[in-house]
């Protein structure tokens, strides 16, 4: 790509594009560990237990992947595995 005139160098029109791309992929993590989070929740309290268990495995391994590649901070995957699994336990328990 040629220098423009406008006084903006190339490499950071490049970076600008990366950045966005960046964004919205982590976006789409972000959002999935949500969707995921409810629908454990809803299955405790639906009590469908079997449904809750595996859907808690799916939500560990997306915030686990997400922590690796640094999208979310590790303390942060923690936390939220710790909230999200003293749900289930909780509601098996409450049987």
């Amino acid at each position: 790509m040629a220098k423009l005139k406008t006084g903006r160098h190339t490499s950071a029109l490049k970076e600008a594009r990366k950045s966005k791309k960046r964004q919205q992929k982590n976006i789409s993590i972000k959002s999935k560990i949500k969707t995921l989070t409810k629908k454990v929740i809803a299955a405790c309290e639906s009590k469908n237990f079997g449904t809750a268990k595996s859907a808690l495995n799916e939500v560990f391994s997306v915030i686990d992947k997400a922590a690796k590649k640094k999208i979310i901070h590790k303390n942060t995957a923690a936390r939220r595995k710790a909230k999200i699994s003293k749900k289930v336990s909780v509601a098996t328990k409450s049987l």
